[in-house]
């Protein structure tokens, strides 16, 4: 084990949107062959290709020269390779520029899993990479324009919701406060939803007299808490309307939908009805989105008429699991209400498990010990709950096992002696199958050769083995051959011969030839001696 220090790099901004970065170490502790500790990081966003994210081999105490004899390298998690090693100075790069907004949307922190891989001896050590947040994003409203519909009649104190504005950037650098231009009339309040998301309404604070004024125009601006800050504005278009003196009303104020993720476009989610007394186009109703996010739009559509809400997209479990929708139902005087719609996405099992290959032995010898490690790799499966649960095994019955790891990482081992002669390659074939109720399933075959050891000794073809000669020979006469042969391959089959030397006893008039076992008289014989 070598001793590792954990080093954390904090993102930092200077004026002008300069990025810099501060090395912090701030812990060492112990790495065992396990590979259960990890390493973590910090790299700010929008860096440029090939930044530096960490010097692994300083980290972990190791040389460059030894990154590149154990094959060192590094493995993201999921399908895109962010990071590279380089086996020569031990750093550890971005292989591009990284945009927290596109890996991580929505997310207040966004995080990169990685493994470090080593070999002889394996070793597996994990790491993390959290991309900091570049203030790069300025809060957006949907629109340039709001018009609200707000008749003279509406009491002080009342108060009318505006549309959101969206800042890609998350934690400080993300939506902080808004402010409205000066005026008469109106005020802002800011508040924060359960879900955490800001919202702002307008608050009347002097009654509108529609002979007085029958417009007003607003400036309303939303701000970051960047340094420095970034701000968007949106103009709100005040329109005063004649006495209507009955909002709609929903039959509820939360509509909640249980919904499949294979739900098919045109699939009614729920019809949501606001009524109101009023007589004539006082009395007509229509709905729309607000405070809605742009993925939820475009998922779902909803009729202004009838209330109907339908699937408009492809809904993905794996991609977010709720939905929160607000449909404003505003009548034809230009008063308003709200209803919340709740929609939970349903898990189906609709991904297969996906077997990553991380590490092979493509050949070990037949003397290889019970429980030798042939090959590492992961299980993946998207799905949730049973339909992500997955469970590995060997088709046919061969000496080798899975053993689960960590995580989701199995290992390939031998569970028995292994015996060229009798097997020498094994074509093995791994299934990974989930919990569904329709189980899906994937295969991966792994090709292991067995190599030769020098287990077996030479065999005469004979016991005994009986030959005779001619008295008053010729010297060197061949007078016959013996023949061995041997299980094993390659060198290890190769077969010599010799004379056996018998102490006390005169050596034979003998000799055999030391590659083809061929067996000559050295000179002539005599019958009578």
């Amino acid at each position: 084990a070598g001793w590792l220090f954990w080093r954390v790099m904090a993102c930092g901004r200077r004026s002008g949107g300069s990025k810099r970065q501060v090395i912090l170490f701030i812990l060492c502790v112990c790495v065992c062959q396990s590979g259960a500790e990890t390493l973590r990081y910090s790299l700010a966003e929008e860096m440029e290709r090939d930044s530096f994210v960490a010097n692994i081999a300083n980290d972990l105490g190791v040389s460059p020269s030894q990154l590149a004899a154990r094959k060192a390298r590094v493995v993201s998690e999921g399908s895109e390779q962010l990071f590279r090693l380089n086996q020569n100075t031990g750093v550890l790069m971005a292989k591009e520029s990284l945009d927290r907004e596109e890996i991580c949307p929505q997310s207040d922190t966004c995080t990169l899993f990685f493994k470090i891989f080593f070999e002889n001896p394996l070793q597996l050590i994990r790491g993390e990479v959290e991309v900091c947040d570049v203030n790069d994003n300025s809060p957006d409203f949907p629109e340039k324009e709001m018009v609200l519909e707000i008749p003279e009649t509406a009491s002080p104190g009342s108060r009318f919701p505006l549309e959101s504005a969206q800042d890609k950037d998350g934690g400080s650098n993300g939506l902080q406060n808004y402010s409205l231009g000066s005026n008469s009339h109106f005020s802002l309040a800011l508040g924060t939803g359960k879900d955490g998301v800001k919202y702002v309404e307008l608050v009347l604070e002097r009654q509108l007299d529609r002979e007085e004024q029958r417009e007003l125009n607003l400036l309303l601006t939303a701000t970051d808490g960047g340094s420095p800050p970034r701000s968007g504005t949106t103009q709100v278009r005040i329109m005063v309307l004649d006495a209507n003196d009955n909002i709609p009303v929903f039959g509820r104020e939360v509509y909640e939908v249980r919904l499949a993720e294979n739900s098919p476009p045109e699939q009614l989610v729920v019809r949501v009805a606001a009524a109101d007394p009023d007589e004539g186009s006082y009395g007509k109703v229509r709905y729309a989105f607000t405070q809605t996010s742009e993925r939820s739009r475009q998922l779902f559509e909803l009729n202004p008429v009838t209330g109907e809400i339908r699937v408009a997209g492809n809904l993905d479990f794996e991609e977010a699991k709720n939905h929160k929708i607000v449909v404003k139902a505003t009548d034809g005087g230009g008063l308003s209400s709200h209803c919340k719609v709740q929609v939970e996405v349903l898990d189906v099992n609709d991904n297969a498990p996906e077997i990553a290959l991380t590490s092979l032995t493509a050949s070990i010898p037949e003397d290889a010990p019970p429980r030798t490690v042939v090959a590492l790799f992961s299980v993946r499966d998207r799905d949730s709950g049973d339909n992500g649960r997955t469970e590995c095994t060997i088709d046919g019955d061969l000496p080798f096992s899975l053993t689960p790891t960590f995580e989701n990482y199995y290992e390939l081992r031998t569970n028995a002696a292994l015996d060229r002669e009798r097997t020498a390659e094994y074509n093995i074939t791994i299934a990974a199958m989930d919990w569904g109720t329709t189980r899906l399933s994937s295969r991966e075959s792994i090709f292991v050769q067995i190599s030769d050891v020098n287990d077996n000794p030479p065999e005469f073809t004979q016991e005994t083995y009986t030959m005779s000669v001619t008295e008053n020979n010729s010297p060197m006469l061949r007078i016959g051959s013996v023949n061995a042969t041997d299980a094993d391959a390659g060198k290890n089959a190769r077969v010599q011969y010799a004379l056996v030397r018998q102490e006390g006893k005169e050596q034979p008039n003998v000799s055999v030839n030391s590659e083809n076992g061929e067996v000559y008289i050295l000179r002539p014989l005599d019958y009578e001696e």
